[in-house]
């Protein structure tokens, strides 16, 4: 449950933040096993020196993101490697060959079958049919055993409450059906906010928090930049939003095809309507600051131009758009291809995209304009 001792405010900036136009973000949607590649997107970042004041995520985005702010910067790659490591193992054994194109899917199916013993086994009251009797916790085709003790030997959990990094980590109230966002900087986190927020069911069992069952959040908003743009109070932000889904491909021509464009779109969670909104929201807010440097100075002091002052915000939110590419064979059970090869190309991906957008700084663009206060970077 969740810890009502406030965490320590969060530490100084490190490496090459300090060029940068505010506090860094890093938002990470889910995906399973596409999440590889937000671990090549963070590599670029910590050999560029830009380590994240803020990481927020959903699902494998949470899982990562965890890995990322509950370990010393020194440790974070190591502990992502081993997570990622763990997950491989289990599959290199379950390589078929691409017999009429199928190689990829029916190792992916192997998964289905065994599950990843680090991750998720097969819950066998819920084959044999008990698991109605058994309650929101154990109704689920999966048990995530495994994936509590993995977390609980990759991130340290003391660490991550003194707030060194800020982490934020979205889940669907079971019951409700409103998605929560638990958040260090608001109360000390633990395994059970990981890993109610990457819950997806029906495949994996709901985790109770303070007497309520969650599930991943993915199913309500697999995006979470809202919570960023949302945030109180505002702050200049250059804000890595890293897409693992795709909201737009060419039309589908068969049934696998479909499958995996569903998957896409549902995932994909209208992350760019959710954005185009926020900029809307953004410029009015830099208006209601320009229409309040044009009143008298004897009328600003007025309780009722303060108040409507109050709207207003003079904060800049950078985002650069990362979208991982898709990967020659995938399927619709791309997510969970967590075969060795899947993950090094993903995870390549997310490292060489990553460089390119460091490299090229859109950022620093001073060509902007400064009554917007959302500005996209692809």
């Amino acid at each position: 449950m969740a810890n009502s001792r406030k965490p320590r405010p969060a530490a100084g900036r490190s490496g090459n933040n300090g060029e940068l136009p505010g506090q860094v973000v890093l938002v990470l949607q889910g995906g399973g096993a596409l999440g590889a590649y937000q671990v090549g997107v963070y590599e670029a970042l910590h050999e560029a020196g830009i380590e994240p004041d803020w990481v927020i995520g959903t699902s494998i985005g949470a899982i990562n993101a965890s890995l990322i702010a509950g370990n010393p910067p020194e440790e974070r790659l190591a502990r992502l490697n081993r997570f990622w490591d763990q997950m491989q193992a289990s599959t290199s054994a379950f390589r078929f060959p691409d017999w009429m194109g199928l190689g990829n899917l029916m190792s992916n199916m192997a998964t289905v079958m065994r599950g990843i013993p680090d991750f998720f086994t097969p819950n066998l009251h819920a084959l044999r049919g008990s698991a109605a009797s058994l309650g929101v916790e154990a109704a689920s085709y999966y048990s995530t055993a495994p994936l509590r003790g993995t977390l609980q030997s990759l991130v340290d959990f003391e660490y991550l409450c003194q707030c060194r990094m800020r982490l934020t980590v979205g889940a669907v109230n079971a019951c409700s059906g409103d998605m929560h966002y638990f958040d260090s900087s608001k109360e000390a986190l633990g395994v059970d906010h990981v890993m109610a927020s990457g819950a997806l069911p029906p495949a994996f069992p709901a985790v109770r928090i303070d007497g309520q069952p969650y599930w991943d959040g993915g199913i309500y908003s697999n995006t979470p930049i809202e919570a960023v743009l949302d945030d109180k109070p505002r702050r200049d932000s250059l804000i890595f939003a890293v897409n693992v889904w795709h909201q737009t491909a060419p039309e589908p021509e068969s049934i696998w095809q479909v499958m995996a464009r569903h998957k896409d779109i549902q995932f994909a969670s209208r992350a760019d309507s959710h954005i185009a909104r926020q900029k809307q929201i953004h410029r009015l807010r830099h208006v209601i600051r320009e229409l309040h440097k044009q009143i008298p100075a004897s009328k600003q002091a007025d309780p009722t131009v303060k108040e409507l002052a109050s709207w207003g915000c003079g904060t800049t939110m950078h985002v650069a758009h990362l979208v991982a590419p898709r990967v020659d064979g995938e399927d619709h059970t791309k997510d969970i291809d967590f075969t060795p090869s899947g993950i090094r190309t993903r995870r390549q991906a997310g490292y060489a995209d990553t460089l390119r957008m460091i490299g090229r700084a859109p950022w620093k663009d001073a060509a902007a304009d400064p009554i917007e206060g959302v500005i996209e970077h692809r």
